[in-house]
């Protein structure tokens, strides 16, 4: 009796060279045609020689013809691949990024994980090529080692996206004014301080305090960052290139109309009881963060010149907190409460912090504007008045040479009464109204600083709670709005 015998061994099957290199060619040339880089196209032949001829072995850390690779030449290899992809995905498509501070609430809060699409507005090629992998611009575990060389520098180009920003999305944008970091104080921006001591008492890292004392030492090494390697910031886009905005009363018009009511807006209230305390379990059950009560009893000069007759009140008995508008009920209704009213700047009433900075502009956080966003290919005049507006736009953003020699304003050595902008700009600001850091201080966003479009929370923890109740199920997988 005859008996067939099978074989145990398996036979491999491999995809035809040719299909497999007609494939890889098609997706490179789409990939090729997305960047508008033609020196690409000189990778063909290296796709050539890894499906057809394998005259050099690409894969160097795996040997040819093994039919099992190490253990270790498997992790290495995955380790490879995974980084590829990742960082093909985190440049071109999408990236997580994480809320560390309030100036979005109630719309984020602190403890949100976003992801952030960078193919909606079209992926920015990096400045700075050269880096290390998923690593911002400062190595772990170090102060100021820097995690990217400028041995290579990219000029902006921005590839095709889906969309353009339209007004009200919330976008990510590396911080304007993030050129210039003073490594020991980098919350506040170099600039700021320049304007409150002076830039020659900041550079040689001497400070006058309060008290008339000179302080040394506080602000340590000044560094400089390229634009892909600025803090990232989130807020919302208020005013698009083109538009004209104007803050009124703490309400935002953008070209003459009420902005959009988006989001989850909240402003700073002053509220004062008959100095029984509000139990924190109340406010807690509000969404108020640990951080916002322990700042509300923390008042300025400035809210006594807002509201005189506060001036006759126990300080104790004043509490400064932020809220969105159901909140406020919430909080008049309290037995201890004698008052809630919202803190609103009055015209005319110049915070020296506001932008652009300047003693010809009278304009707060509340009450500010109008002011033109600029469009790419648009003209202003200028003049000593509104050279403020646009001076950093002129100078650090579109990089022209700019001097005012007696009332005179040149640009590039030539006298100006105009400027062209190269660029479009954006006005941004938080959602937080009264604790944000956004447009009305630093100024305009330019497009090349623009990272992406935030899509959705995909993970959210509460820092003033321990785990497991720290984990905010309502949000996880929440779209943002």
């Amino acid at each position: 009796m005859n008996t067939e015998i099978k074989s145990n061994k398996k036979t491999k099957r491999t995809m035809n060279p040719w299909v497999k290199f007609a494939i890889y060619v098609v997706i490179y040339l789409l990939f090729v045609i997305w960047l508008q880089n033609w020196w690409l196209l000189l990778g063909l032949p290296i796709i050539f020689d890894f499906c057809i001829t394998k005259k050099v072995n690409w894969t160097f850390w795996k040997k040819r013809d093994v039919e099992r690779q190490t253990k270790l030449v498997e992790w290495v290899d995955a380790i490879i691949f995974a980084v590829v992809v990742a960082t093909i995905i985190r440049i071109f498509f999408i990236e997580a990024f994480t809320i560390p501070t309030s100036s979005m609430e109630k719309s984020l809060l602190v403890g949100d994980y976003l992801f952030v699409s960078k193919f909606h507005y079209g992926p920015k090629m990096p400045n700075t090529p050269l880096s290390v992998p998923f690593v911002h611009h400062t190595m772990p575990f170090t102060k100021d080692t820097r995690s990217f060389v400028e041995w290579i520098k990219w000029p902006y180009h921005r590839l095709a996206g889906l969309t353009t920003i339209k007004n009200n999305d919330v976008v990510v944008f590396n911080f304007p004014e993030g050129d210039t970091v003073c490594l020991n104080s980098q919350a506040i921006s170099y600039y700021s301080y320049c304007r409150d001591y002076g830039r020659e008492a900041v550079l040689n890292d001497r400070l006058v305090d309060g008290n008339g004392r000179e302080v040394s030492g506080m602000l340590g090494k000044i560094i400089h960052r390229p634009v892909d390697k600025r803090e990232n910031y989130i807020k919302r886009c208020i005013g698009i290139a083109g538009d004209s905005i104007q803050i009124i009363d703490g309400q935002a018009y953008i070209n003459g109309k009420p902005q959009e009511d988006i989001g989850d807006r909240q402003y700073k209230y002053v509220i004062v009881t008959d100095g029984t305390p509000i139990n924190p379990e109340v406010l807690s059950d509000m969404g108020i963060s640990q951080e916002d009560m322990d700042f509300a009893h923390r008042i300025s000069g400035e809210l006594f010149a807002i509201f005189p007759e506060l001036t006759q009140v126990n300080p104790q008995n004043i509490i400064l907190l932020p809220l969105v508008s159901e909140n406020v009920e919430k909080i008049k209704a309290i037995k201890c409460v004698q008052s809630v009213e919202r803190i609103v700047r009055p015209k005319n009433f110049r915070s020296e912090v506001i932008f652009p900075h300047s003693i010809h502009y009278r304009w707060n956080e509340d009450n500010f504007g109008p002011l033109y966003v600029p469009k790419a290919g648009a003209t202003v005049a200028l003049d000593t008045i509104t050279l403020p507006l646009y001076r950093r736009i002129i100078e650090a953003y579109e990089e022209n040479k700019l001097d005012v020699i007696d009332g005179k304003i040149y640009i590039n050595d030539t006298v100006a009464d105009s400027y062209t902008f190269k660029m479009d700009y954006y006005f941004m600001m938080g959602d937080s109204r009264h604790n944000s850091a956004d447009s009305r201080y630093w100024g305009f966003v330019p497009e090349d600083h623009v990272v992406g479009k935030a899509l959705f929370i995909w993970w959210s923890t509460d820092k003033d709670k321990t785990f497991p109740a720290s984990i905010r199920w309502s949000r996880v997988l929440k779209g943002i709005h």
